[in-house]
């Protein structure tokens, strides 16, 4: 008995490798390729090597930026969406999985039948009722002789690991947007500072001006200039506090909790520590950031995708078998000789499909082309990103050194020509030419040191924002991106 079914099992796995060589899927490859760090020309690893914390906005030193991070990485719906799709991801490739193994099922038939008289059966059963009855147990193995359910997991593996990435990259974005949005409310709160005592300014200067008329000194020209400048600082303070406003909203929408910045103090720049970056391009680029890993994933599944699209062509070979009881007259299907049992090889070989199977592989080939030029598009967006911000981080620290000396001249000028107008010396154009560089000089050494911190968090994000990948997402595809063609 052993040796029939090692017999069977043989014909059948030869059958299946002669009838493969029937196979003809024409010209349906890939032609895409993709890019690796050599061709990216990535410079030669650094020294020291370059490196970011995961949770690098604790460099900061502000606590309640700090609390605002790990309410939005707990509570934002959008990563608790990219979660529910990592599930999802997994359970599929459990399905696909599920291939790979032995199936297994039983079931019970119990049927009233009217019997043909004029068919198989004679009589007295033909033209009679009888009761019919089958319990039986099931089972079938496909053998995977090409590989075919090997790579359909794979491909759902790669699937899998594709979400996981791209739930990581989303972790990465949220934070650096939450901290940016930080910065801006920190930002627009600095500026309101600057607005009211630029208020505060006019009104002290439109004082001087009334006491000069007052004394014959000036005229209602120049008292007139002086009261226009009132409402126009008010309507700047109106405007920042609605970009406060819009910041603080943007800010409760990342972290998913309505209001939440309302019973936080306000935040100031002076306050906000600078992280010590190395602003350069690392030459490991494409191994630290997570978009750029499930851009890769997405490959490999693709990749995976052409593998079995390909199997489509070769025979499914499965191995098939029964056992159970079979009987007419259900007082009779648990007898010894209502047993029945049968096994034995299935075998369905693809001949004419009308094309569809190379139209399928054509398709497959098409994606893994896409993912392709999908992740070298997503690798070249990193390599910019990474420059601009290493151009950005350099270019500020440059601008605020000649924006500090700028502003060290307009505040001098401003105090001699207030000094001079205050002893009859100058006129008030000049006062107000001074003042003009002045209010403009500090509002830029706001936006200048918010920008200072932002392009931080921007070279931060762009160095992959501490991500790192975890044991299941470290293999080979990960380290080596130019093998997966």
């Amino acid at each position: 008995m052993k040796a029939a079914r090692r017999g069977t099992a043989v014909a059948a796995a030869a059958l299946a490798v002669l009838l493969a060589g029937c196979a003809d899927m024409g010209k349906t490859g890939s032609t895409a390729q993709l890019r690796d760090a050599a061709a990216l020309d990535l410079p030669a690893q650094t020294t020291p090597e370059v490196t970011v914390a995961s949770q690098w906005w604790l460099a900061f030193g502000d606590s309640q930026l700090n609390a605002l991070v790990d309410q939005a990485l707990q509570g934002n719906p959008s990563l608790q969406v990219a979660q529910a799709r990592i599930v999802r991801a997994r359970a599929q490739s459990q399905v696909v999985g599920a291939n790979e193994l032995p199936q297994v099922g039983a079931g019970l038939d119990l049927t009233r039948q009217l019997f043909s008289e004029n068919y198989i059966y004679p009589a007295p059963l033909g033209g009679s009722i009888q009761e019919t009855g089958t319990l039986q147990l099931n089972g079938s193995w496909e053998i995977d002789f090409f590989g075919k359910n090997r790579s359909a997991l794979n491909a759902a593996i790669g699937a899998t690991n594709a979400a996981a990435a791209d739930a990581d990259a989303a972790r990465v974005l949220l934070a650096s947007n939450v901290v940016r949005g930080y910065l801006l409310w920190a930002r627009w709160d600095d500026q309101l500072v600057v607005a009211k005592r630029t208020l505060a300014q006019r009104e002290e200067t439109l004082r001087l001006v009334q006491d000069r008329v007052s004394a014959g000194l000036d005229t209602r020209l120049q008292l007139r200039q002086s009261e226009g400048g009132i409402p126009e600082a008010r309507q700047q303070i109106e405007a920042i506090n609605e970009q406060i406003a819009l910041s603080q909203h943007a800010l409760d929408a990342l972290v998913g909790q309505p209001n939440v910045t309302a019973n936080l103090k306000s935040p100031e720049l002076a306050a906000i520590k600078n992280m010590a970056l190395q602003p350069v391009l690392p030459a490991d680029l494409l191994g630290r950031r997570a978009d750029i890993a499930a851009a890769r994933w997405r490959v490999e599944a693709a990749m995976q995708d052409v593998k079995n699209a390909k199997t489509q062509f070769y025979p499914n070979v499965n191995l098939v078998a029964f056992a159970g009881f079979q009987s007419i007259g259900v007082d009779s299907l648990l007898k010894s000789g209502s047993q029945q049992w049968g096994i034995g090889p299935a075998i369905r070989l693809p001949i004419f499909e009308g094309g569809r199977l190379r139209a399928n592989l054509r398709g497959k080939s098409a994606d893994l082309d896409a993912a392709i030029e999908s992740y070298n598009s997503t690798v070249l967006d990193a390599v910019r990103d990474v420059a601009d911000s290493v151009t950005s981080v350099q270019s500020v620290v440059r601008q605020q050194a000649q924006q500090r000396d700028a502003q060290a001249a307009a505040e001098s000028a401003y105090e001699i020509a207030t000094q001079r107008y205050g002893a009859g010396l100058g006129n008030y154009l000049d006062v107000l030419s001074a003042e003009t560089t002045v209010l403009l000089q500090r509002r830029q050494a706001v936006d200048l040191a918010a920008r200072a911190l932002d392009t931080q968090v921007g070279l931060a994000r762009a160095l992959g924002g501490g991500w790192q990948p975890n044991s299941e997402t470290s293999t080979a595809a990960l380290a080596a991106p130019n093998k997966i063609q």
